[in-house]
């Protein structure tokens, strides 16, 4: 089909008695008011109302098509439904089918399975048939889908004009000039859209020989997303560059920076970190939503009777708190909660952290800046001078950032911060090995909150079963209790993966005159945890395991060394 059936091709006929206002009114996906803001942003942009509803944020992407499948009785297009090479590439033009969004997804031989942003165009839905010379049966795609669908399978719609391969990177301004091309913008936007709209903590761009392979890390694994063509690689890397503040024209040396941009109508930071590779330079991006941080402890996976014991300690008016595990495993949300539990109108809370990952209102942060002399050490000095009440340090890493923080302690200052230990007995000898005398720890230390994160399973498809004694013996665990377990499946919910956020297994040491003693003695983690008589993380993972709130697996991977 030539590019000026376009026009015609995009009309916005509905069938009769079904418009996407009515869906969107009656679904109950925005009220009356917000859908009029839309109609006015939409008269003034040009955009397709589904668009501009998504956008700014007034609807996800995933709510619309649900809707819309829903009432027009229709299958929502997944990932594995895209083909791997482009439909009637010879029959349909790229330019029309991203004004039709639009992709063919398979020629059954009777009628060709298309996915629509909006199905409910009756004339897109003709046209394609006309040009097929095929009945059309359309499914519904999310249009972050559709886009990089797009983008993957018809890859000269990107190109700008002139640009045949790629670009030339040995040139400065050319790089430039290709990372402002909207179609790159667009392409890097839906790809940030569709990592937050997912849940992603970080968007991992490597590039190959022959494509930009893309990957979302969601609750803690790595998913494949479709590749981009490789003549994307300059164009779409210099565009996250230039967005994140770098120099696009080096690219032997590792470089990070930050960006902050709106997504689906509220504010996202993203911290990036690029390094080079023999086929070009990689690109990870983390993403920190403030409107998904979890500062609630129940959502984190405290029960009541562990989260009653700690904010115990918490309300106790000075002492160290500690927060420990590998990195990865929440220990700074975990410390936000706190924070947030703490940050009442009576107390001065300064905060100490490399980097920020999160701003928190009513707080005040520093992030350190070692090249200036900002140490852990030296702010945590500074911090004494400003009448503080609470100090949160990011990380206790040598013994003078631990002695000054013992010091703070002693002068009736709350200090909480976080130690990279196995358990939460291992750090009071982390402690030690690091040269604080145990009478300091005996004086200061309040509790020490160890963690580790697992993958929730998600409560609409995951389904009980009963493990056989053979598996608890290959698992070399004691099956006393656990005759009844929860196992994933996979929905639309969870995008078929079977889990649906994560969830901590926590171990609380209190420290008592029994505990102190040990550590007066100098006693082995061991020693101090069997004391103690603390729940394991471990123990704590086959309770909430046994609850349905995460697999046995998730468990022993997280609690099992070696």
């Amino acid at each position: 089909m030539a590019d000026g059936a376009s026009s015609s091709a995009a009309g916005t006929t509905r069938r009769p008695g079904f418009t996407l206002d009515q869906l969107v009114l009656e679904r109950g996906l925005a009220p009356a008011d917000t859908l009029a803001r839309a109609r006015l942003v939409q008269e003034e942009t040009g955009e397709p109302l589904d668009t501009v509803l998504t956008r700014l944020g007034m609807v996800s992407e995933q709510a619309l098509a649900a809707a819309i499948a829903e009432a027009a009785g229709l299958r929502i297009a997944i990932a594995a439904d895209f083909p791997a090479e482009a439909l009637a590439a010879d029959r349909l033009s790229p330019r029309f089918l991203r004004d039709a969004r639009a992709v063919p997804l398979r020629d059954t031989g009777a009628a060709v399975e298309v996915a629509f942003v909006d199905p409910l165009s009756t004339d897109t839905r003709h046209a394609l048939a006309f040009a097929l010379k095929r009945p059309v049966v359309p499914l519904v795609a999310r249009s972050g889908d559709l886009e990089i669908a797009l983008d993957r399978l018809y890859p000269e719609a990107l190109a700008g004009p002139g640009e045949a391969g790629g670009a030339d990177e040995a040139d400065v301004e050319r790089l430039k000039d290709l990372s402002s091309d909207a179609p790159v913008v667009r392409a890097v936007n839906a790809l940030i859209g569709r990592a937050v709209e997912a849940q992603a903590s970080d968007i991992h761009i490597e590039p190959s020989e022959d494509s930009l392979k893309i990957r979302l890390r969601i609750d803690g694994a790595l998913r494949d997303e479709d590749p981009l063509p490789p003549h994307l690689k300059a164009a779409f890397v210099s565009r996250i560059k230039v967005m994140a503040g770098l120099n696009i024209a080096e690219r032997r040396l590792p470089q990070d920076g930050r960006l902050r941009l709106a997504v689906r109508g509220h504010e996202i930071d993203l911290r990036v970190a690029t390094a080079p590779t023999i086929h070009g330079e990689s690109v990870v991006m983390r993403i920190l939503d403030r409107s998904n941080l979890p500062l609630d402890f129940e959502s984190l996976g405290f029960d009541a009777d562990t989260l009653a014991r700690f904010l115990r300690v918490l309300r106790q008016p000075h002492g160290i708190v500690l927060v420990t595990g590998p990195t990865g495993s929440g220990k700074t949300t975990t410390l936000y909660a706190a924070l947030a539990a703490m940050n009442t109108a009576e107390r001065k809370i300064l905060t100490i952290e490399d980097p920020i990952e999160y701003r928190l209102a009513g707080i005040n942060q520093t992030q350190v800046a070692p090249q200036i002399g900002l140490t852990f050490a030296s702010a945590l000095r500074s911090f004494l001078r400003q009448d503080p009440d609470v100090m949160m340090v990011g990380e206790i890493r040598d013994l003078e950032t631990a002695q000054v923080a013992v010091q703070a302690a002693l002068t009736g200052h709350t200090i909480l911060s976080t130690l990279h230990t196995n358990g939460a007995a291992a750090a009071v000898t982390r402690l030690l090995d690091m040269g604080v005398e145990p009478f300091l720890i005996t004086s200061t230390l309040n509790a020490v909150l160890a963690q580790r994160l697992v993958r929730r399973l998600c409560p609409h498809c995951r389904e009980p079963f009963s493990p056989t004694p053979e598996t608890f013996k290959a698992l070399g665990v004691n099956p006393t209790g656990l005759q009844h377990l929860w196992r994933p499946v996979g929905c639309d919910d969870c995008g078929g993966a079977g889990f649906k956020g994560r969830i901590a297994l926590l171990e609380l040491l209190i420290t008592d005159a029994e505990t102190e003693r040990l550590v007066l003695a100098r006693a082995e983690a061991r020693d101090i945890q069997a004391a103690a008589g603390l729940r394991t993380m471990l123990e704590d993972g086959l309770v909430k395991a046994r609850a349905g709130l995460t697999t046995l697996d998730e468990v022993l991977r997280v609690t099992r060394e070696g």
